[in-house]
């Protein structure tokens, strides 16, 4: 159940920070309201995750998972460019994660 609302968290995560910045510094209330739902939301998904996961190895997947979807998102519509190398990269992000899951 850890894994799984670990997960769960890190796709939070990404929409937090999708919506932080979208929010323009706070100024606009839609990306706002979403930022601190989302935000509270994987946070505490986090922290009920490390309750049954190493602290590091929680934390790491949590980041790795928000991180490849952020930059995902950032890239299906339009707001980065998208390159072979990017996806490479993204690609071992997701392959060590993989990996902590294997060997945790």
């Amino acid at each position: 159940m850890s894994w799984l609302v670990l997960v769960v968290s890190g796709v939070f995560e990404a929409v937090w920070a999708t919506a932080l910045g979208k929010s323009e510094g706070f100024t606009r209330l839609g990306p706002t309201v979403v930022f601190g739902v989302a935000i509270a939301v994987s946070m505490a998904g986090l922290a009920y995750a490390m309750r049954g996961l190493p602290v590091g190895t929680a934390y790491a997947v949590w980041v790795g998972i928000g991180a490849v979807l952020t930059v995902a998102y950032s890239m299906a519509t339009g707001e980065a460019a998208v390159s072979a190398v990017k996806l490479l990269f993204l690609g071992g992000i997701v392959a060590c994660v993989m990996g902590l899951k294997l060997i945790g």
